[in-house]
């Protein structure tokens, strides 16, 4: 009977490989929904939000969600390892391969525990197999943990590297559209100095981070829960500012790039649907446009631009195009803010609002 067992033990040793071949090495999206590695996040996320939502101060929040990332990935690679010892405890146990035993006591823990020091090679030799099947088995389980951490230490560095370059662009659009980051400032702060010609190779260079952005972050999902250096910044922040920026650019605006913001609109909604599809998080069906900038904040945005001489288009059809252009990307930027609890940038900066390169633990520049 206990034969038996030897199908699902080798069934869960299949499952975690395949698992850390999809998560760590296909470079895609993986579209099978039930997934190990994505009900272990969903799983393990929602009493992480839950507790979250509790704390009241929001820079202790963003400290307490700032370690999700980084744990989340320890747990996910002892889950596996628990899932390879545990499959070749069961194959060993369901085979009745005879060991070696100093007190001659054999029992499914004694397997467990043969398994545990072979996936991780510590060959203390108190507990050997007998039988050449047995041998054999061991064998292939050590070569399959030295495997496995070989891929994780490969793993991890690349992972590093991706989260390195997306935050040294979300640090360079500080200066450029406040923290948190605007598109009314944004615009305003070129207009002021000057420089909105600047604006088309800025989109430029943001059109290219939203598609390394969409690589890497359907690639390696656990990204996405990694958070900014700064508690008012953030990747979803910064996409959804680029978007503002190019919508507006796109309805008309007098001394910039209609192409290229064109360009970086799509590819920035891209990126920010397929995301979105990686969490199924469904848009909001709710009217999160008039929640956003409502009608009152819109001709606050439009007093702003007039006064710093930003041409913006006025009229009916032009309110009519910004409105449709924010529809094809805010509801799923609202569902990820609300699935992630990232905030979402402000159309206009608050007066009281400080860029972070102004600010020191020792006080702030005026």
């Amino acid at each position: 009977m206990r034969l038996l067992a030897v199908i699902p033990g080798l069934v869960l040793i299949l499952i975690i490989l395949w698992e850390a071949f999809e998560t760590m090495i296909l470079p895609r999206r993986v579209t099978r929904r039930v997934r190990l590695t994505r009900q272990f996040y969903r799983r393990s996320w929602a009493p992480w939000v839950f507790l979250a939502r509790r704390l009241r101060k929001p820079k202790t929040r963003e400290e307490y969600l700032s370690l999700y990332g980084p744990l989340s990935l320890l747990g996910l690679l002892m889950l596996w390892a628990a899932g390879i010892i545990g499959g070749y405890a069961i194959v060993q146990w369901g085979l009745h391969s005879p060991l070696n035993v100093p007190d001659r006591s054999l029992s499914f823990g004694t397997y467990l525990y043969l398994s545990g020091t072979t996936f991780f090679t510590l060959g203390y030799g108190d507990v050997t197999p007998l039988s050449p099947l047995g041998r054999a088995i061991e064998v292939i389980e050590a070569g399959t943990g030295f495997g496995l951490l070989a891929i994780v230490i490969g793993y991890l560095p690349v992972l590093y590297q991706s989260f390195s370059r997306r935050e040294a662009n979300i640090s360079l659009l500080d200066a450029r559209a406040g923290s948190p980051s605007s598109a009314a400032e944004l615009l305003r702060r070129h207009k002021a100095a000057g420089n909105l010609d600047d604006l088309t190779p800025l989109l430029h260079e943001w059109e290219r981070w939203s598609a390394e952005l969409l690589e890497s972050h359907l690639s390696y999902p656990v990204l996405c829960y990694f958070r900014s250096l700064h508690d008012n910044q953030s990747w979803l922040a910064a996409l959804t500012t680029v978007l503002d920026t190019c919508a507006l650019v796109m309805v008309g605006l007098d001394g910039a790039s209609e192409w290229q913001a064109r360009l970086t609109f799509a590819m920035a909604r891209h990126a920010m649907v397929d995301i979105a599809q990686v969490f199924s998080t469904a848009p909001r069906t709710v009217d999160c446009c008039s929640v956003r900038l409502p009608p009152e904040d819109l001709r606050r945005l439009r007093e702003i631009f007039v006064a710093n001489g930003v041409n913006l288009r006025e009229g009916a059809e032009a309110e009519q195009h910004l409105l449709k252009l924010r529809t094809m990307y805010e509801p799923y930027v609202v569902a990820l803010s609300e699935y992630l609890l990232m905030p979402l940038p402000p159309w206009i900066l608050p007066p009281a609002a400080v860029d972070n390169w102004k600010t020191s633990a020792w006080g702030r520049i005026q």
